[in-house]
């Protein structure tokens, strides 16, 4: 049976595969032998290889050990994590924060304990899974609103009316569309449907916003978003997810959460790279302005190439293609002319709406961008391509 299902994914270009990478995330890895330019990592700032890091990590594992060995509501609680939880609190501009083992956790354990069967949650249609998942396991009746589309989302809470609590989620910045939540519209709908407002900002962290705290800074929005939700595994370049917001709320979900309570703590090593990690995102700037002067060096030649980037506001620039087995051609292509970009294909992302996936990092050189857009534009004169 299940030979059989893998059959049809293949036959439909939907079968999954790994690369295997050597080496840490840098702008340039090795895959099968070959040196390639990375131009899929979520490493935007590329904290995953900064020295600092790296060190502080080594340091951490020598003076806690290589892992907790219990939950933090067992023995698993170190001051590392207290640090940690502190340090993201201030960073987001909240009164406290709660640190997970992974972003995954952190929104399927927050939304099943704050809904339940009597609740409603409404989420963008282009939500991440996770927040999906999350909303499943509550037990919460479920709603989706076009993507962005404000007046759908403020029709349904018109006539959404029997619900004890009504949850909003959205991404902040999109993971493949790369497109930003209108934030503050989002806001004044929750205030007057008095709706809890919750925001995934995975992918925003440490990128937008003047000082890379995020979207809510990205507006200048300081009240209205009652839970922050982020990753540590994306600009901060480390493993992780956290869930920021007001004294009670972190209490409440400390107490509530599944995926908190009986899950063992983040490693100590993992949680001294991440305060450095923040730390430096805090004390400089460059990295940041960096990563977007490659992103608009790229997004600029590919506009330029008449390419398809969609509606894309951040460091993450899909190239729409067509089906997905003309996506994966295009994939092998880029590969095979040392542009390590994967094609993204269903269930990720709509039948019609395939594409490749290109991300920048501050650690791409210019060089590395320019030997990027040549084979972009190789790319396009192949017979297959049809972009």
């Amino acid at each position: 049976m299940l030979q059989k299902e893998l059959g049809e994914l293949k036959s439909k270009g939907l079968f999954r595969e790994m690369k295997e990478i050597s080496g840490m995330q840098g702008p340039l890895v090795v895959i099968d032998n070959r040196e390639v330019i990375l131009l899929s990592s979520n490493n935007y700032l590329g904290l995953a290889s900064h020295p600092e890091v790296i060190k502080a990590q080594i340091e951490a594992a020598k003076e806690f050990g290589a892992g907790a060995s219990a939950s933090r509501l067992i023995s698993g609680n170190m001051i590392l994590h207290e640090r940690l939880e502190k340090k993201i609190a201030d960073f987001k501009g909240t009164e406290a924060a709660i640190i997970f083992t992974t972003g995954y956790m952190a929104n399927i354990g927050t939304i099943s304990a704050l809904m339940g069967e009597k609740d409603l949650v409404i989420c963008d249609k282009l939500n991440h899974a996770s927040i999906i998942d999350g909303v499943r396991l509550s037990g919460a009746a479920l709603r989706t609103y076009p993507h962005k589309n404000v007046e759908r989302l403020e029709d349904i809470l018109k006539k959404e009316i029997s619900y004890k609590k009504k949850l909003i989620v959205t991404d902040g910045v999109f993971s493949m569309d790369g497109d930003v939540a209108p934030l503050s519209e989002l806001v004044r709908i929750a205030e007057t449907y008095d709706a809890i407002l919750m925001l995934d900002d995975a992918h925003a962290t440490g990128v937008i916003g003047k000082n890379g705290k995020g979207t809510c800074e990205h507006f200048g929005i300081k009240e209205g978003v009652h839970v922050q939700m982020g990753t540590f595994s994306k600009a901060l370049g480390n493993l992780g997810g956290f869930v920021a917001g007001s004294k009670v709320l972190i209490d409440y979900i400390r107490n509530k959460a599944r995926s908190f309570i009986y899950s063992t703590a983040l490693p100590p090593a993992i949680v001294g790279g991440c305060i450095k990690a923040i730390e430096i995102i805090e004390k400089d700037n460059s990295l940041r302005e960096k990563l977007w002067s490659n992103v608009a060096r790229f997004r600029d030649a590919l506009l330029k190439l008449d390419f398809n980037i969609m509606e894309t506001e951040s460091q993450i620039i899909p190239i729409r293609t067509r089906d997905a087995s003309l996506t994966m051609k295009s994939a092998e292509f880029l590969l095979k002319n040392g542009i390590f970009a994967p094609g993204i294909r269903p269930p990720t992302v709509p039948k019609a709406k395939c594409r490749i996936r290109a991300s920048l990092m501050a650690t791409h050189t210019d060089e590395h961008i320019d030997k990027a857009v040549e084979v972009f534009k190789r790319l396009k004169s192949e017979p297959h391509s049809k972009f």
